[in-house]
């Protein structure tokens, strides 16, 4: 259940459109909000003042858009790295959801050009959705989420449903693909609704009272997901993005994701609509 929510705000505008989106959906309507803006450390204490009358006029204009209850809303501040303080608030808060924006940027660019948003994602141990500076954000309706039978992704699935749940006329569009599968000329597809992975995802769905729809591509995960997201008009793909190091070594970041290597960072810089990427639950 998503209570807390934290904000990071940047003066782009895409993740305050995401948060006025997710606020329709009755189940988190009543969230605490933090918005949250960071404003880098700077040489002289001028250059500082003016960045921070700077920050205090973007968190002005993201309140005003969000029109926010007070009673159930925060607005912070803060001076430091944006990366770490980011991660920091987040534990303060006890957050259940991070919601940034994100240029995209894709493998070792998000490295070399200092991405906030992917070295969160290496960190946090909690739920975040990420929003391009590209993409348009629609009222949410039909969510897709990319099965596999990782504890995440059942995580995922679960999330999903909750917010369904509350949305008339909602769809779930459950996908797994088979990167070993070939589907070979004149052959007719395998019936997505046998899948096993996904007959488990579709019973909880129809349980629900939730309308869904299975799908199981063959080919590339990474591809064949950020395809039928497009194909679909999905309004969010949801993705299980389990923690696969041990935890002495959670404090550092995964190589495989920076490099780009990771089905989680394929779908985040390619799919062409907002992504939750789903830890598992504690």
């Amino acid at each position: 259940m998503i209570e807390k929510i934290l904000v990071a705000v940047a003066g782009a505008g895409q993740a305050e459109q995401m948060l006025k989106a997710l606020m329709e959906i009755p189940s988190i309507s009543q969230a605490h909000v933090t918005i949250l803006h960071v404003v880098p450390s700077q040489i002289s204490a001028t250059a500082m003042a003016q960045k921070l009358e700077e920050g205090g006029k973007i968190m002005a204009t993201a309140i005003q858009t969000l029109a926010l209850d007070p009673n159930r809303s925060t607005a912070m501040l803060r001076e430091g790295d944006p990366k770490d303080i980011v991660c920091r608030v987040a534990e303060e808060i006890d957050a259940d959801l991070i919601i940034m924006g994100s240029r995209g940027l894709k493998r070792l660019q998000s490295i070399l050009e200092n991405s906030v948003s992917q070295y969160v994602f290496q960190l946090a141990s909690r739920p975040m959705l990420l929003v391009k500076d590209d993409i348009y954000v629609k009222k949410i309706n039909r969510i897709m989420v990319a099965m596999d039978n990782s504890s995440s992704a059942q995580q995922a699935l679960k999330s999903a449903i909750a917010f369904l749940r509350d949305i008339k006329g909602g769809e779930l569009i459950l996908v797994h693909t088979n990167p070993e599968m070939k589907q070979k000329a004149g052959e007719i597809p395998a019936d997505p609704n046998q899948d096993p992975v996904l007959i488990p995802a579709a019973t909880e769905a129809k349980k629900q009272g939730i309308r869904y729809k299975c799908i199981a591509p063959t080919g590339k995960p990474g591809e064949r997901i950020c395809q039928v997201a497009e194909e679909m008009n999905v309004d969010l793909l949801m993705l299980g993005s389990p923690e696969r190091r041990p935890t002495v070594a959670r404090g550092l970041p995964d190589l495989d994701r920076l490099l780009g290597q990771s089905l989680s960072d394929y779908v985040r810089v390619y799919a062409n609509c907002p992504v939750m990427l789903v830890r598992n639950e504690a």
